[in-house]
């Protein structure tokens, strides 16, 4: 199960990469804007699915961001 949600990550990761590759090329206004409304499609994909395989957070503490240029 964990490595069917794992593949289906990496797919969308692909599509996603694929898609910005994609931008990078002389397009149509209409091609560009369906590339950005399948690349839109496949990040919220990404992220539900995401959040559904990895339904945990770390805490952050509350002076976790004054502490980061301190290092």
């Amino acid at each position: 199960m964990l490595d069917e949600k794992l593949a289906r990550l990496r797919a969308h990761r692909d599509n996603i990469h694929r898609y910005r590759r994609l931008l990078a090329t002389q397009l149509s206004d209409l091609e560009r804007a369906y590339i950005m409304r399948r690349m839109d499609e496949e990040q919220s994909a990404l992220n539900s699915l995401s959040e559904n395989t990895f339904p945990f957070t770390l805490p952050v503490p509350p002076n976790a961001a004054g502490r980061a240029g301190h290092v």
